[in-house]
C-alpha cells in the first residue's frame, strides 16, 4: 500500500496495531468507548478523526499516540 498523506498512515496503522493487539473492531470500540462504525470508517481512511479520539484509541490499544503515525511498519 502506498502512503502519501498523514490519514493513509494513521489508518493503516490503525488497523495493523489493532491486527496485531489480536483485537476486533468490536472490541476496541468497547475499549476506547467509541463506534464501532466510527472506528470501520478510520482503519478506512473515511474518516478524519479527532486527536481526542485518537488519544481513546491508544489507551484503547495500550500503546503511545506515537505510533499511529510512524512510516516504517
Amino acid at each position: 500500500m502506498e502512503r502519501n498523506n498523514i490519514l493513509e498512515i494513521f489508518s493503516y496503522n490503525m488497523k495493523r496495531l489493532r491486527q496485531n493487539a489480536k483485537i476486533t473492531q468490536e472490541e476496541l470500540s468497547f475499549r476506547s468507548g467509541l463506534h464501532k462504525n466510527y472506528i470501520s470508517d478510520a482503519e478506512r481512511g473515511k474518516r478524519n478523526i479527532s486527536l481526542k479520539a485518537i488519544e481513546k484509541l491508544a489507551k484503547g490499544l495500550e500503546i503511545e499516540l506515537t505510533e499511529f503515525f510512524l512510516l516504517n511498519n
